[in-house]
C-alpha cells in the first residue's frame, strides 16, 4: 500500500467544490459554520437536537432557507412558487447561483458565500425588556448560531425580494446577494439589516 493509498479520501461538494483551504476569520462563527465535505448534501433532518445545526452544512442550511423564501416574521407574506420544499428544485437553484458566483469573482463561490454571512452576521441586536410596568429595549449580544441564522435568512429574503415579480429569476436573485454581501456593499439586504440592528443596539445602550 503507498502512501497515496493510506491518505483520507477528500469530498468535494458535489464533486464541484472544494472547502479544504477555506478559512472563517470569524472566530465566533467557527464553531457554528459547517464546511465538512461531504459529497452529497443532505441530512434527511437527523440533525435535530439541541445544537444541531451546527452539523448541518452551510450549503445545505441556505438550501433549507430557500424553502421558506417569502416568509417574514411570523406571517406567510408572499408565496413563492419557484422555492418549494423539493430538495432536488432547491438543491439546483443553490448550485445554478453558485456557478454564477464563481463566474462573476473567478473565486470559490462556497469561500464567497461563507464571507458573505461573516460581513452580514449582526454582532448586537435588541430585545425588550419590562421594568416597573414600562418596556424598554435593551442591547444584547447575539449567539454564534443566531448570527448565521439571521444572515442566511436575510440573505435568502434579499434574493427573493429581487425576484419577486420581476424578470429576474430567484437564481439571479441569489447570486447578486450572495456577491453584494460579500463584498460588503450597501445594496445587500443582509447587509443594511445587520448595519439596521446594530445600530438600534447602540442606541438602546
Amino acid at each position: 500500500m503507498t502512501d497515496e493509498d493510506k491518505k483520507p479520501m477528500e469530498f468535494k461538494i458535489f464533486d464541484m467544490y472544494d472547502v479544504s483551504e477555506i478559512k472563517i476569520e470569524d472566530p465566533g462563527l467557527r464553531a457554528v459554520i459547517n464546511l465538512q465535505p461531504k459529497l452529497i448534501l443532505k441530512s434527511q433532518g437527523r440533525n435535530v437536537v439541541k445544537h444541531g445545526q451546527t452539523k448541518v452544512n452551510i450549503v445545505e442550511r441556505l438550501m433549507n432557507r430557500l424553502g421558506v423564501a417569502g416568509h417574514r416574521g411570523k406571517k406567510h407574506k408572499i408565496i413563492m412558487g419557484r422555492s418549494t420544499g423539493k430538495y432536488s428544485k432547491n438543491m439546483g437553484i443553490i448550485l445554478e447561483a453558485l456557478k454564477i458566483v464563481e463566474e462573476k469573482t473567478k473565486k470559490n463561490p462556497i469561500a464567497v458565500l461563507v464571507k458573505a454571512i461573516e460581513n452580514s452576521a449582526p454582532r448586537d441586536e435588541i430585545t425588550v425588556i419590562e421594568y416597573g410596568g414600562a418596556r424598554y429595549p435593551q442591547a444584547v449580544d447575539v449567539s454564534p448560531i443566531r448570527r448565521v441564522n439571521l444572515a442566511l435568512r436575510n440573505l435568502v429574503h434579499g434574493a427573493g425580494d429581487r425576484a419577486f415579480g420581476k424578470k429576474k429569476t430567484i437564481v439571479q436573485g441569489l447570486s447578486e446577494e450572495i456577491i453584494l454581501a460579500f463584498e460588503g456593499n450597501g445594496e445587500s439586504l443582509a447587509i443594511k439589516k445587520r448595519n439596521e440592528a446594530e445600530k438600534q443596539a447602540d442606541s438602546a445602550r
